[in-house]
C-alpha cells in the first residue's frame, strides 16, 4: 500500500489551462526578464480591476515591501510610533522598525481575532499623553483572511487624523460590506507568496488612493531615480519592483482567483459541518451580521486558512510527550536557515494538546500549525508598548490552522476531520 500523499495548508495552484506559462514564455521570448515590463503593467491593471474603488496598484517584490513603502509614504521615521495589530505575522511589524520607529501593539477582539477598535482608541489617547504626539499610522491585519472591523477603525483613525495601512496580505478578495479589503484606508497591502490565495512565487502589491500617491510609491520602489539621462537620487529609494516573470504568473493566477476563493469558502463550510458535533473543537467563523442593502454579507472572509480552537480540557493522544524534544528545523513550509532553539519551551506557547494534535496530524501526513504567536509576546519586541486584553494570548494557546488550499479535496477534509476525531482520547 502506497504512502498517503501529504496534505499541505495552502499549496500554490496554477490554472488548469496553464495560462501562467503563456505569460512567462512571452517574457522570455521578448527578453523582458527584469523588474518591469508588459506583465508587470498587465498584472497591476488586473489587480486594479479586481479591487475596484478607482484605486491604483504598484506590484512589488513582497508584501513586506508594500508595508515598508506604505509606512514611508505616511511619513513614519525615527522616533515615531505606529499602532499595529499584535496577532499577526512579523511582516506587519518589522517594517516599522526598518524605519527606526516603534511598534505599539494592539490586542484583538474575540469575534474576528483582529485589532480591537476600542483598545486602539485607548492606545492612541495614551500614547498622545505619554509622548506628546499621536501615532503616525494604524496597521490592522486581516488574520487568516478574516475582515477586521474596518468601519470602526476608520472612524477612530479619521477622528485623530491618523492614516490607515490595511494589511490584507492574507485577505486578498475578502470583503467588508461588499468592498474589497485594502481599499478603505490610505494604503492597502497584498501578498502573493507561495502559499497565498494566488501566487507570483514571491511578491506583493500596494494599493494606493490616487495617481499622485501611485507615482510617489513608484518612485520609492525604483530607487527614487530622477528624470535625468543619468542616475540622480534626491531621496533614498528601494529596489522593490516585481519581476516581469513573476508578474506573468500573477496574470495567469488572476484568471482563477475567484475559483480559489470559492474553494476556500467551500472547505470552510465542510469543516463547520463535519466538526459541529465534535466536543471541544470549535471552528472559527466570520460574524453573522445581517446583509447590507446590496445584499452582501457584512463580513465576507476568503478563509485563506481555516482555524479551530481546542478546549483546554481535551486530551490528545501523545499529549504527555508534547514539548519534550527541541525542534531542529523549520516546521511546515518555512524557508531559510533556522536557528537551533536552546529550549523546547518558551514562556508563551500553545497548550500541550494543541502541540500533540499537530504532531499527530503530521504523522498522518497533514500539515497543521499553531496560529500566529502575538507580536507583543515575541522576544524581539519585549520592550515595545503593548495594549493587551488577553485575547490573542488565549487564542494562541488553543488555536490551530487547518489545510484549505485549492488542492484540498472534500475527501481530504473528511480525512482531516477523521484524524482529529481519532486523535482525541
Amino acid at each position: 500500500m502506497s504512502e498517503r500523499k501529504r496534505i499541505y495548508l495552502c499549496l500554490a495552484h496554477m490554472s488548469e489551462d496553464g495560462i501562467e506559462q503563456k505569460y512567462i514564455k512571452e517574457a522570455f521570448d521578448t527578453n523582458w526578464v527584469v523588474p518591469l515590463g508588459p506583465n508587470v503593467n498587465g498584472f497591476e491593471k488586473d489587480l486594479e480591476a479586481f479591487v475596484g474603488q478607482n484605486k491604483r496598484v504598484v506590484a512589488l517584490s513582497a508584501g513586506t515591501a508594500a508595508v515598508h513603502l506604505a509606512l514611508l509614504a505616511c511619513g513614519v521615521g525615527p522616533g515615531d510610533e505606529v499602532c499595529v495589530q499584535s496577532f499577526t505575522f512579523c511582516a506587519s511589524s518589522h517594517p516599522i522598525t526598518y524605519l527606526g520607529a516603534t511598534p505599539v501593539f494592539i490586542d484583538s477582539e474575540r469575534e474576528t481575532w483582529n485589532m480591537d477598535p476600542e483598545l486602539l482608541e485607548k492606545a492612541i489617547i495614551d500614547r498622545k499623553e505619554k509622548t506628546g504626539k499621536y501615532p503616525k499610522a494604524i496597521v490592522p491585519v486581516a488574520l487568516y483572511g478574516m475582515p477586521y472591523k474596518i468601519d470602526r477603525i476608520m472612524e477612530i483613525a479619521n477622528k485623530y487624523g491618523i492614516p490607515v495601512v490595511e494589511d490584507a496580505a492574507e485577505g486578498f478578495g475578502s470583503k467588508f460590506n461588499g468592498q474589497v479589503l485594502g481599499t478603505f484606508g490610505k494604503y492597502g497591502v497584498l501578498s502573493f507568496n507561495g502559499n497565498k490565495m494566488i501566487t507570483t512565487s514571491g511578491g506583493g502589491a500596494l494599493i494606493t488612493e490616487n495617481e499622485d500617491e501611485w507615482r510617489e510609491i513608484m518612485m520609492y520602489a525604483t530607487q527614487y531615480r530622477e528624470s535625468y539621462p543619468y542616475y540622480q537620487h534626491e531621496k533614498i529609494g528601494y529596489n522593490y519592483r516585481m519581476s516581469n516573470i513573476c508578474a506573468g504568473i500573477g496574470r495567469g493566477q488572476m484568471t482563477v482567483v475567484n475559483d480559489h476563493i470559492a474553494h476556500h469558502k467551500h472547505v470552510q463550510k465542510l469543516y463547520e459541518e463535519l466538526l459541529a458535533d465534535v466536543p471541544g473543537i470549535t471552528v472559527h467563523s466570520q460574524p453573522t451580521e445581517p446583509c447590507t442593502m446590496n445584499h452582501e454579507p457584512v463580513y465576507d472572509s476568503n478563509y485563506w486558512l481555516c482555524t479551530i480552537t481546542l478546549d483546554p480540557s481535551l486530551k490528545i493522544k501523545g499529549q504527555e510527550n508534547a514539548y519534550k524534544t527541541i525542534v531542529t528545523g523549520a516546521v511546515g513550509g518555512a524557508a531559510g536557515v533556522i536557528h537551533a532553539a536552546s529550549s523546547a519551551t518558551t514562556d508563551c506557547q500553545p497548550n500541550e494538546n494543541v502541540e500533540a494534535l499537530r504532531v499527530f496530524m503530521d504523522q498522518a501526513q497533514i500539515e497543521a500549525r499553531p496560529v500566529w504567536k502575538p507580536m507583543h509576546k515575541q522576544p524581539v519586541y519585549k520592550n515595545a508598548p503593548a495594549y493587551v486584553n488577553g485575547v490573542s494570548e488565549d487564542i494562541f494557546k488553543i488555536g490551530m490552522c487547518l489545510p484549505a488550499g485549492p488542492y484540498v479535496s472534500d475527501e481530504d477534509v473528511k480525512y482531516i476531520v477523521g484524524c482529529i476525531k481519532d486523535a482525541i482520547e
